[in-house]
């Protein structure tokens, strides 16, 4: 089992910067991938970002060349830096593991573009 706790959320102006944090512990080493989701009322939840133990990184369009998704050496922490906000970023984000068949989720953090 693996248990992941977001932090970092808030409310931010448009054009603003905000980054998230994920702690992850138990079974880590079972992990070999490592993802942010989000979701906005109404809408389902979507992927922004995800990496693998190799280093494979991919993003949502929507955030390509604004948002960044990166891990620690250990694999206990993963991040979301996130620039250049727009109100439809507004949602909660929710940090994501994988690793032998078994999915995890945090219990989210809002974010909130606003003027």
């Amino acid at each position: 089992q693996v248990q992941l706790v977001e932090s970092g959320g808030g409310l931010v102006q448009p054009g603003g910067s905000l980054n998230l944090s994920c702690a992850a512990s138990g079974r880590l080493f079972t992990i070999y991938y490592m993802a942010w989701h989000r979701q906005a009322p109404g809408n389902e939840r979507e992927l922004v970002a995800g990496v693998t133990r190799g280093g494979t990184k991919t993003y949502a369009d929507s955030v390509k060349g604004r948002f960044t998704i990166s891990t620690d050496n250990t694999w206990n922490k993963v991040y979301l830096q996130m620039s250049s906000l727009k109100p439809e970023d507004t949602a909660v984000y929710y940090c994501y593991a994988f690793g032998n068949g078994v999915p995890s989720w945090g219990q989210g953090t809002q974010v909130t573009v606003s003027s």
